[in-house]
């Protein structure tokens, strides 16, 4: 029996020695992604790439790559190295043979990877980025060369075992959980984008059950704070201003998107929702108002208002934006490159980029000056009106017409705008937005649907009486299917209708207006803004028809807000798609249709090849992007660094996740287990053991890590621009909670405001409304609010995936000096004195424990105490400068309440308030 046991014994341990041998022997294939991908992207590519293939050779495509070269060799012959000319070229002795040309040779260890690679058979592999999401196992901690299984105590989720096994490799060790008061903080910056408020603070740090911090954590995603600190983070992607772009730069009324955001994060929107809703919610059948106003994603395109523009290619160049952000911001890809050639780095030939762009490319938006099309917002009365039109058209027409009647009244479309107008005689586009006729004109409008038209709905103003308009089909002197009587319009723009012949099919229609009391010849008789051909309205024969058609037409000549949205054009006026020869927008290619790139998932066999399609093709859980992109940008608003560090770039050019494991298993929960809910993803993350460390740093960690890429401690994060104005509204007592509506003006200093042409100019907000949160502050491309950009806001040209955090002087010259961080600290310190009565040290306390969360040592206590009577003594002498720190004289204006701003205005200005520690 012993003998036996002895002998099983020798037998475990050699098996297990034959096992290490194994293991520590065996020789790895080599990796295309992670060893031969960046040898050849940081030597090869930029002369054998999508932009130039030198001798015929490419390194983009495989299939390209194993070609014949110019020379009629072939550079790589999979299996034999010897014989592959690429090896031979970068091994050679001669410089001027030599590859890479006239730059270093190799490293011999480099020459060795593509060596044995191509002995291998040359396999390409795949970017992590663009393989499929699939499921992947929880590390389990292991011991014993990785044979044994050990228990950890550490992990409160799974998140935590994927960091606690990247851990064992750095040789690293988890910090403490942090205090209550920095968690308390810390989860409430990252979920609302505030500071707690006293009511849930009490509540945290009264509450010792184990469940406590769960409880918090559910009661911040559910304040309604939470929609409108995500919300701030997806204007940057969809690139949301108050104002259109471009010289003039003038107003754009989109706010009702940033309130729809708000909304649907509140509501915890499905994120494949929340992106179908974005990109195709027009098409959606019978789409909601709120559908419509989702599409205003991609109206924030800039619309450049300037005379003399040329419309299309400023229509052009917000549909390049729309692919450029479409990619960036849901797929966090660099597309945008491939609008002059195939990608350098990754794999999109130049044709997908105009394939993908023709799926953008057929909307009604046409650089025009009033943002067409809108959707029209109505009161509830008018609602009601508009409900009324619609069911008796339904009724008693038919659901075609009423859904025509529908989309015309909200949107005014599909009409025709006068600025695609041509063949100008005595006439022109007026500032080349408006047709504009003078006497004796004559202008063209191409490609006009006449069948079964009887009616012309048309917008226009008129200056002098007597004008008379015709119009003609297929020539100037062709058939006159109108003529109108055009009298003098006293206010702004009308609209109106008349009767017109009918006709069958599409004609080029010829205007033609004369005008004898019109005395110059440059001035203008009236100039138009679109026209809408259609049927007279149908059921004439029906009970209250006449009451039906005066609501009708009441309704679309209404004068009400308006929202920029998306809308296809119908099948008659449809645009071709081409592709741009080297990106150039006046140069045509080869025809295209909408189209996804081969490298990716497959466009879905039931979709339909437009906007909706695409959006079912982007949140198609085959997509490989949607979801790592989504999880890593997360990440990186609780984190401070993405997973992959590259929010903008997750292609091979991009920075590696430094867990790519736990990237792709988040990525596989938002989808599968959490069905695409963006409050669970947070609150898985939020909830494990790595979000809940302490940050304090040690001499080993920052040896060992010093940018915290593996999460030893609690990340440390300077707060962003928005935080910085919102805590410290909160520390002062006046943040205005108020949610939704058109921006707000906030105090600024005059002169920052330059606006050419239409000469606006900043008006402060009055009473507590320039108190509210950051994010609903008016922003204008040109001049966005100072203070925000200081701290690395953006103007919003275009699409930011990521912004850049810098540690700038100006930073603390803005919060130290600017009048609205002076403002607030001055009823700072008034609610310490209303709080805290006439004793200073209590007051300061107080204050310090309302901006940290913690209670002040006895260091920074003395020195608020000496800040604070220095600035007395020299207040008590200096009844000016009193008056100028509080606003003003006032019964307030005591050099007690100075000295008390000065500090007030030192605490919001600590390290331990402007940063998330």
């Amino acid at each position: 029996m012993l003998y036996m046991k002895k002998t099983l014994l020798a037998t475990s341990v050699l098996i297990i020695a034959v096992l290490i041998f194994i293991i520590s022997t065996r020789q790895k294939s080599i990796d295309f992604t992670t060893q031969v991908k960046p040898i050849i992207n940081r030597n090869c590519i930029t002369c054998h790439g999508g932009v130039r293939q030198k001798g015929g050779f490419s390194l983009l495509f495989r299939e390209e790559a194993l070609a014949k070269t110019k020379s009629g060799k072939l550079a790589i012959i999979p299996g034999d190295p010897d014989h592959s000319e690429m090896i031979r070229r970068i091994t050679l002795k001669d410089p001027e043979d030599r590859m890479p040309y006239k730059h270093n040779p190799l490293s011999k260890e480099e020459i060795e990877i593509l060596t044995k690679w191509i002995k291998e058979g040359a396999p390409w592999g795949e970017h992590w980025a663009y393989v499929p999401v699939k499921e992947v196992p929880v590390p389990q901690p292991k011991s014993f060369f990785g044979l044994i299984s050990k228990k950890s105590d550490w992990p409160e989720n799974e998140v935590d075992n994927f960091i606690e096994q990247k851990f064992g490799e750095q040789k690293l060790k988890p910090s403490p959980r942090a205090d209550k008061q920095t968690l308390l903080r810390r989860v409430s910056l990252d979920i609302t984008g505030l500071t707690p408020g006293a009511g849930i603070s009490k509540k945290f740090l009264e509450d010792n059950s184990e469940h406590a911090y769960a409880d918090l954590v559910d009661s911040l995603l559910a304040s309604p704070h939470y929609g409108e600190k995500w919300t701030s983070m997806w204007l940057d992607l969809a690139r949301y201003a108050d104002t259109k772009g471009y010289e003039r730069d003038d107003s754009r009324s989109i706010w009702k998107y940033r309130d729809w955001l708000i909304r649907s994060f509140n509501e915890d929107k499905p994120y494949d929702q929340f992106l179908t809703e974005q990109i195709a919610g027009d098409l959606i059948p019978d789409a909601t108002d709120e559908q419509y106003i989702a599409t205003a994603f991609h109206r924030n395109t800039m619309t450049n208002d300037e005379g003399g523009t040329d419309n299309e290619e400023f229509r052009t160049a917000a549909v390049l934006d729309r692919v450029n952000t479409t990619w960036q911001a849901i797929l966090g890809t660099t597309f945008a490159c491939v609008q002059c050639h195939s990608h350098p780095y990754d794999p999109f030939k130049h044709d997908d980029y105009y394939k993908f762009m023709a799926f953008f490319n057929d909307t009604r938006d046409e650089d025009t000056e009033a943002d067409y099309p809108l959707l029209r917002s109505y009161t509830d009365s008018m609602e009601h009106q508009v409900s009324a039109v619609v069911n008796w058209l339904k009724q008693n027409v038919s659901a075609g017409k009423s859904k025509e009647i529908n989309t015309f009244l909200k949107t005014w479309q599909p009409s025709y705008n006068s600025l695609t107008c041509d063949s100008f005689i005595n006439s022109e586009l007026s500032d080349t937005k408006w047709l504009a006729l003078r006497d004796h004109a004559q202008c063209r409008l191409k490609n006009v649907d006449l069948q079964n038209k009887n009616q012309l709905i048309f917008r226009y103003q008129a200056y002098v009486p007597g004008g008379i308009w015709k119009i003609h089909t297929d020539s100037p002197s062709g058939n006159v299917i109108a003529t109108i009587a055009l009298p003098k319009i006293k206010d702004d723009w009308v609209i109106t209708q008349t009767k017109i012949k009918e006709n069958k099919g599409i004609h080029d229609l010829y205007f033609t207006y004369s005008n004898p009391n019109l005395k110059k010849p440059e001035d203008n008789g009236v100039i138009f803004d679109w026209f809408y051909f259609t049927q007279d309205l149908p059921g004439k024969d029906k009970p209250g028809y006449g009451e039906i058609k005066k609501k009708y037409e009441e309704l679309y000549s209404s004068i009400v807000p308006t929202t920029p949205v998306m809308m296809d054009n119908p099948p008659d006026m449809h645009r071709v798609s081409n592709v741009f020869e080297r990106g150039n927008w006046l140069v045509k290619g080869d025809k295209v249709t909408p189209d996804v790139p081969e490298s990716l998932n497959p466009f879905p066999s039931n979709a339909p090849h437009n906007r909706m399609g695409l959006a079912m093709w982007i949140v198609s859980k085959q997509n490989p992007l949607t979801a790592r992109t989504m999880v890593n940008r997360v990440w990186e608003q609780l984190f401070g660094t993405g997973l992959a560090e590259t929010l903008e770039d997750l292609g091979s050019q991009g920075t590696l996740p430094t867990h790519p494991e736990l990237l792709d298993w988040l990525s596989y929960q938002f989808m599968y287990e959490d069905n695409w809910s963006v409050k669970k993803l947070i609150r898985r993350i939020v909830m494990s053991a790595t979000y809940q460390q302490d940050s304090k740093i040690t001499p080993s960690l920052l040896s060992k890590d010093p940018f915290n890429k593996y999460y030893a401690r609690g990340s440390r994060v300077r707060l962003s621009a928005e935080q910085v104005r919102d805590q410290a509204l909160c520390i002062s007592g006046e943040f205005c909670d108020s949610m939704y509506g058109p921006s707000v003006y906030p105090w600024q200093p005059k002169g920052i405001w330059l606006s050419p042409w239409n000469g606006k100019d900043w008006e402060q907000s009055k009473g507590n409304q320039q108190y509210r949160r950051a994010l609903y502050t008016y922003w204008k491309r040109s001049a966005a609010y100072p203070s925000m950009i200081t701290f690395d806001g953006i103007s919003r040209e275009v699409c930011t995936a990521r912004r850049i955090r810098t540690n700038t002087p100006l930073q603390a010259l803005a919060t130290l000096n600017d009048s609205a961080y002076i403002d607030m600290a001055r009823h700072f310190a008034h609610r310490m004195q209303a709080a805290s009565g006439g004793d200073l040290q209590k007051q300061i306390k107080d204050g310090y424990q309302w901006a940290t969360f913690h209670a002040i040592d006895e260091k920074s206590l003395l020195a608020l105490l000496k800040l604070y009577n220095a600035a007395l003594d020299e207040f008590k002498n200096d009844k000016d400068k009193t008056c100028e720190i509080l606003g003003g004289m006032s019964s307030d204006a005591k050099p007690e309440t100075a000295a008390l701003t000065v500090v007030a205005n030192a605490i919001l200005n600590l390290d331990e308030v402007l940063t998330k520690n």
